[in-house]
């Protein structure tokens, strides 16, 4: 194993994919929930899971009737692990609802609800990519997966709105323009993503990559 990095999730079974993947690229997680808080002492990376929707209140809006209820203890533990990762220039993979909750921790906002059939999941196979992304070049990402377009199964109905302080888009939706990834150039390793990694890696080894761009940032 290249280290151990706190893995943020609140229903067993979903944190099962993402701890697989980090076990595939070397990485042992460590599984943190809101009843089994824990700071980053002793860990080396941070990987932020998707689930719900943030509390829009944390970006300044009112809830909408799309909306899902709000889990203000996930919100605020890893609200935390994120701040505490950055102070001490952790490793951080953001996926999905991770994702959208670093942005709105660096200042930024969510579109509450995209009314669009291009995020969802069709069939009922979560590996299936379901739209393109296109990749910004000159950016980690780009060094990880390949400058250009890539499949993803993005799968999520809502998005980053205003752009966090200090955050990079990295990659961009096919054909809407969503925001799909985002990173920080003046930390270690602080990459997020839209879509889900951790269940395309069944069927596309490019996704393996930003698991063990992870790993490898957390030797060094």
């Amino acid at each position: 194993m290249t280290g151990r990095a706190a893995l943020t999730y609140r229903e067993p079974k979903k944190a099962e994919p993402y701890a697989d993947a980090l076990r595939d690229a070397g990485v042992e997680p460590v599984l943190v929930a809101p009843d089994s808080a824990r700071r980053l002492d002793g860990l080396e990376g941070l990987l932020l899971s998707g689930g719900t929707d943030l509390n829009p209140r944390l970006y300044g809006s009112a809830p909408q009737p799309e909306d899902e209820p709000a889990d203000d203890e996930r919100d605020a533990l890893e609200a935390g692990l994120l701040a505490e990762a950055l102070e001490a220039d952790l490793p951080i993979l953001a996926i999905c609802r991770g994702m959208q909750l670093c942005n709105v921790a660096h200042g930024g906002t969510l579109i509450q609800h995209l009314n669009s059939p291009i995020h969802r999941v069709k069939g009922g196979d979560p590996a299936a990519a379901v739209h393109q992304i296109d990749v910004e070049g000159g950016t980690r990402l780009a060094a990880i997966l390949g400058e250009g377009v890539h499949g993803v199964n993005s799968r999520h109905h809502q998005a980053v709105g205003r752009i966090g302080k200090g955050l990079r888009v990295t990659a961009r939706s096919i054909p809407d323009g969503v925001v799909e990834a985002m990173e920080r150039d003046d930390r270690r390793f602080v990459v997020a993503v839209q879509w889900h990694p951790e269940d395309q890696v069944r069927r596309d080894e490019e996704q393996k990559k930003l698991f063990a761009a992870f790993g490898e940032a957390l030797r060094h």
